[in-house]
């Protein structure tokens, strides 16, 4: 049976089921704290049934009690939770921040992590040289492989989103980065680790950002501790994070997007048609190539988006669910994107017929030579590498979307438009990262009312204007 001990303004329950081998008693152990406004009886029920509750789980095998270890409780989180309720790039996220976390706290109990502890492992992360960049070193014959694809090492480089000199330095026995080595394999349909090897440099320290998420993921498995009974408080509520810098988004003027939509006249049809519906509807890369022709509705001129295309080195590239759920939206586009899509709907038309039977079929709009989904950083690749040969200022493929909004907003549409055309969340999240859009059209807004509301300015340009 199961013992009360009253503990603050808790009960500690203990449940006693035997011995282990080395004749030591086993024990687990819950803590309870009633929800304010109960009354004594109301308690006395509800610790009575949160007992017999523990005492049942305890006995069957099932309770968890704050003794177990924090690597080893994370690890029952991962299989009971994570893999289930979480998405799988969350998930690989969250295991690649696993090494340092179980390095630092792995050993510990969990009802014994305090706040300090945390505070202690995020200063350590801060420090220089914490930071081990991975490179990724071939293993196999790259050269020979390529050559029995029957293309060129520039071709394949190319069909990769990858520059040559990363190629050469793969065949060579170089150290490339994750992305280039990803995409390699990628493009072989193979995992990461069948064709490269890690290497381990030192670097230097991690961002703040990078701690905020080893903090968020401390935090997500300490919630669950709570909820199943583990432990009766999370350590990270009382435990703060270095501040992260908000940068505000960069992004195009409206004489540099103009300027960059002349400049994509000279470039392949499938790139120039995915950077300008980028920039024509704001939505996000992934979204972009999850896209399938059944999404577009050329009649009413509307694109339905409901599915976004990642990839992860392990499962290679796929199709999921949008970001979030207010992410899935149906928005009215502007007619060009019709025109582009239409020209670009023969081109592929045209390319299937010369792949024949080597065409992967499948209703995706933006695909690879042989009708495989488009990896998403070649599309990143692509982006980087125009930007470079232009005048253009160093934005990134995201920094369309930024530009999107910004355009928008400055045109006088409404944020909370400009949030659903987004797909935010709120339009407060809108709000948060186009300030400073919204403080230009603001004061706009400002120097319009003082120019028709001011007698004196109003006549001061009048005079200036029959001058």
């Amino acid at each position: 049976m199961a013992t009360i001990e009253k503990r603050g303004d808790g009960y500690r329950i203990t449940v006693s089921c035997g011995y282990d081998t080395a004749g030591k008693q086993i024990r687990h152990r819950m803590t309870w704290t009633p929800e304010p406004g109960m009354t004594k009886r109301q308690e006395e029920k509800e610790l009575r049934r949160q007992a017999d509750l523990f005492e049942e789980k305890a006995k069957q095998g099932t309770a968890i009690d704050g003794n177990i270890k924090f690597a080893d409780f994370a690890a029952l989180w991962f299989d009971s939770f994570a893999m289930q309720q979480l998405r799988p790039k969350t998930v690989a996220q969250y295991k690649a921040l696993l090494p340092r976390v179980n390095a630092a706290i792995g050993h510990m109990r969990m009802d014994k992590i305090q706040p300090l502890h945390l505070l202690s492992f995020y200063k350590n992360l801060s420090e220089t040289g914490i930071r081990n960049d991975t490179k990724y070193r071939c293993k196999v014959d790259l050269k020979a492989m390529i050559k029995a694809q029957n293309v060129t090492q520039k071709a394949f480089a190319a069909s990769c989103g990858v520059s040559i000199s990363v190629i050469e330095n793969a065949i060579k026995g170089g150290n490339i980065g994750a992305t280039g080595a990803e995409k390699i394999c990628s493009a072989f349909s193979v995992p990461l680790r069948s064709l490269f090897d890690e290497v381990q440099t030192n670097g230097g320290k991690l961002s703040d950002k990078t701690i905020k998420h080893y903090h968020n993921f401390i935090s997500s498995v300490f919630s669950a501790a709570v909820e199943w009974g583990t432990v009766d408080r999370n350590p990270c509520d009382r435990t703060k994070t270095p501040k992260t810098e908000r940068k505000p988004p960069k992004y195009l003027d409206e004489i540099e997007a103009a300027h960059m939509l002349d400049l994509l006249e000279a470039e392949p049809i499938q790139y120039r048609t995915m950077i300008r519906t980028l920039l024509f509807t704001g939505m996000r890369r992934a979204e972009l190539l999850g896209l399938n022709w059944s999404d577009v509705d050329f009649d009413t001129q509307t694109v339905t988006i409901c599915r976004s295309s990642l990839y992860l080195p392990d499962r290679g590239i796929y199709a999921d669910e949008t970001k979030t759920a207010s992410s899935e939206r149906v928005i009215k586009c502007p007619p060009e994107v019709f025109d582009d899509l239409r020209q670009y709907r023969k081109y592929q038309t045209e390319n299937r017929l010369k792949c024949g039977d080597r065409w992967t079929v499948s209703d995706r709009i933006f695909t690879q030579w042989d009708g495989k989904p488009v990896h998403p950083d070649t599309l990143s690749n692509w982006f980087r590498d125009f930007i470079k040969k232009t005048d253009l200022p160093p934005v990134t493929v995201h920094s369309l979307r930024h530009t999107n909004a910004t355009l928008q907003i400055a045109n006088g549409v409404p944020v909370t438009t400009v949030s659903s055309r987004l797909g935010h969340a709120t339009a407060n999240t809108t709000t948060r990262i186009y300030a400073h859009a919204i403080k230009s059209a603001d004061e706009a807004a400002a120097e319009t009312l003082s120019s028709i509301l001011n007698p004196k300015t109003r006549s001061g340009k009048e005079k200036s204007t029959t001058s």
